[in-house]
Parts: structure tokens; C-alpha cells; sequence
């Protein structure tokens, strides 16, 4: 750390000229963004626009999602004093990377959410930039999916979730955590056959097509080799990238909404996640982070880890295009 930096730097968020670099004012202090990035609506030469998502009255069992992003932030103060461990590259300095804010939205006026979301993505995706969600429960990922898939076409989804979250609903309208990859396929916003779903433990006979490494093949197997796997699923493809927090084991995320024991460690995780450099990574969310229920903040530090994680596998490609 630049001790003399920590004397001297406050809400770094709202003071800092320009948006790259590394932030060194005290942890427990300050504005909270994300990462300490720069809080702004310019998206001009942006690379990815963080963004919040402060939704969760999509749930089926306990609710606190939409407190999720603010924690998600304050977790991530722990992190930008340094270039992310294990990467080789500073992505806070070499690259343009904003907190966008939250999506604003009438609370009241549900029916009126999705859309809402989809512009709101659209929006930061017509600048140029990638967007990185932080959720908000897992129905989030469906709105930002049409906007992705207006501008890209279908995508490959890489989703880490205990849940398969392709239960049967013909019903576009109905606003549910559970069923929205069912519609996404259907609505061909991703493609099945290059998508897979990483750490499912949880019984849905009808996979639609998409890829399953379940949990315990990912024990039995090892992360080396389920990163590789993964990689060989997706190819070059574009990829959107979901990672719900419960794909972790509640030992390491207990404050999410509907735990199943089982898990993956965040050890195993993070191996994977790095050893998929190289795959075409657009967008991702991070989602079903639920601080009521993160007795000891592991939660939402876990949210943190993984969102600079997704940051950085979108940034590794135009990286070595730079180089």
C-alpha cells in the first residue's frame, strides 16, 4: 500500500481525475463504489460500466437480494490497493473501468422492471462498453440477456448456480428467479449447445440442450480440468457470464436466498475463474447476494472476488490485443 497516499485520499469515488488506477484510501472509510471506481454517467472511452441492480421480488424462498449491490461495494474496498492476485496485468489502470451507479425503477410498478433493465443495459452496451451487474436476484440476468442478444445475437451462458433455473414457464410475463434460462432459450437469446451450467445440484430432468458439469463432478474431476472443459464448450464464442452466489457452498455463502449443501469452495472457483483466460467474456452479473442472512460479510467479500474476477476475464482479450 502507498501509505502516503492513504493519508491524503478520500471518497476517491467522486474525487479521482479520470477512472483508471489504484485506490489506497483507508478501507473503512469513504465512498463506497465499486473497486473505488469513479461514480459517473460518461460512458465516453469506457471499457466496462459496473452497474446495480437492487432487485429481489423475484424470489421463491428468502429475500434481501436487493441489498446486495450496496454490500457487494463495501466488500470490493478490500480489493484495489493492488492488481487482482494471479492475473499478470493491472486492470484498474490499464483499462477504463466506471461504477455506473444503480438502475433506477418504480419499486411499485413491477411489471414495468424488465424493460426498464434492458434499456438500462442497452444503454452502457450502445457506448461501447461492457457491462458488469451486480445483483439483485437471478431474474436480472434475463433482461440484460435480451439486450446482450439484441447486440451480439445468441449467446453462449456460462452460469455457476446450484440451480439450473430452466423449470418450465411459457408465461414471458411472469417475473420468477427460476425459470428465466427456460425462456431465454426459447426466446433464442442463448444458444444450448455452447452454454454450461457449472455446479448444479439440484434435480431438472429437461437440461434444453445446455451443458451441465454438475457439483460433484467438479469435486471428482478437479477445477483444473472443469475450466478446461468449459473451455472447450464455449470455444470463441461470445459469452455471457452469471454467476449466482449459491453455485458456492453455504459454508462460504451462507447469506444468499436458497442454499443447497454441496457446494464449490471458493478455492476451487477461483482456480477455475483464472484458468479461463482467454474465453470471449461480453458481460456478466454477480447475483443472490443476501446481507440479511451474511451473518460474517463472507458473502458479500465472495461477490466482490467474483465480480473482479468476471472484470478481469472481460478485459484479458482486449489486453493482448494491446500488447
Amino acid at each position: 500500500m502507498a501509505l502516503e497516499d492513504a493519508k491524503t485520499q478520500v471518497d476517491t469515488a467522486i474525487t479521482r481525475k479520470g477512472t483508471k488506477g489504484l485506490a489506497f484510501e483507508n478501507t473503512f472509510g469513504g465512498v463506497t463504489s465499486f473497486l473505488r471506481r469513479t461514480y459517473t454517467k460518461d460512458l465516453t472511452d469506457v471499457d466496462i460500466a459496473v452497474t446495480g441492480v437492487p432487485f429481489d421480488q423475484a424470489v421463491t424462498n428468502r429475500p434481501g437480494t436487493r441489498l446486495g449491490p450496496r454490500a457487494i461495494r463495501e466488500a470490493s474496498s478490500l480489493q484495489p490497493y493492488d492488481p487482482p492476485y494471479g492475473w499478470g496485468f493491472d486492470p484498474l489502470s490499464d483499462f477504463s473501468v466506471v461504477d455506473y451507479g444503480d438502475l433506477a425503477f418504480d419499486y411499485a410498478r413491477i411489471s414495468d422492471f424488465p424493460a426498464a433493465l434492458t434499456t438500462h443495459v442497452k444503454t452502457i452496451l450502445d457506448a461501447d462498453a461492457g457491462s458488469l451487474v451486480l445483483g439483485g436476484d437471478h431474474y436480472i440476468s434475463f433482461p440484460i440477456l435480451r439486450a446482450y442478444a439484441d447486440r451480439y445475437g445468441p449467446l453462449s451462458l456460462l452460469q455457476f448456480d446450484a440451480h439450473s433455473d430452466t423449470w418450465r414457464d411459457d408465461d414471458m410475463d411472469r417475473i420468477d428467479h427460476g425459470t428465466m434460462f427456460y425462456k431465454a432459450v426459447k426466446e433464442g437469446l442463448i444458444d444450448p449447445a455452447r452454454s454450461v451450467q457449472v455446479g448444479i445440484r439440484t434435480t431438472n430432468d429437461d437440461t434444453l440442450g445446455v451443458n451441465i458439469i454438475d457439483a460433484r463432478e467438479v469435486h471428482e474431476s478437479g477445477p483444473v480440468a472443469t475450466a478446461q472443459k468449459i473451455k472447450n464448450i464455449l470455444g470463441d464464442h461470445q459469452t455471457y457470464l452469471t454467476f449466482d452466489i449459491d453455485c458456492l457452498d453455504p459454508a462460504f455463502a451462507p447469506g444468499t436466498g436458497t442454499p443447497v449443501w454441496g457446494g464449490l469452495s471458493s478455492g476451487q472457483v477461483a482456480i477455475i475463474l483464472r484458468d479461463l483466460a482467454g474465453i470471449h467474456v461480453v458481460g456478466g452479473d454477480v447475483v443472490e447476494v443476501s446481507p440479511p442472512f451474511d451473518t460474517t460479510g463472507a458473502t458479500a467479500i465472495a461477490g466482490a472476488h467474483i465480480a473482479t474476477e468476471i472484470m478481469c476475464l472481460m478485459l484479458w482479450n482486449k489486453r493482448q490485443n494491446k500488447l
